[in-house]
């Protein structure tokens, strides 16, 4: 078991990203988190066997709507997690226009 840290940005606000990756790493059964940034990044807490986790980052390039320009990578002390779930929060400021 790993946990990866990732970073990822591009066109990945407000499209539905972070929905579209709960369900691939439900589906791979990987635990952890997505949440917003306020620089308009995603990050992932995403742990799982090696090669789970290598087909969980190439199957987010699939997720409709997004346009990823860079996924940065960082391989860190295993978090345990009881389920991969969306933190709500930070998240872009919006205008309110």
């Amino acid at each position: 078991m790993k946990t990866l840290q990732l970073l990822i940005s591009g066109r990945v606000q407000g499209v539905g990203f972070r929905a579209c990756i709960r369900r691939i790493a439900t589906d791979l059964h990987i635990k952890g988190t997505v949440m917003n940034l306020l620089d308009g990044r995603v990050q992932v807490y995403a742990t799982g066997e090696s090669i789970i986790l290598e087909k969980f980052l190439s199957m987010l390039y699939g997720c409709p709507r997004a346009l990823i320009r860079d996924i940065h990578s960082t391989e860190i002390n295993v978090k345990q997690f009881e389920e991969f779930s969306i933190i709500k929060g930070e998240g872009r400021i919006s205008t309110g226009l």
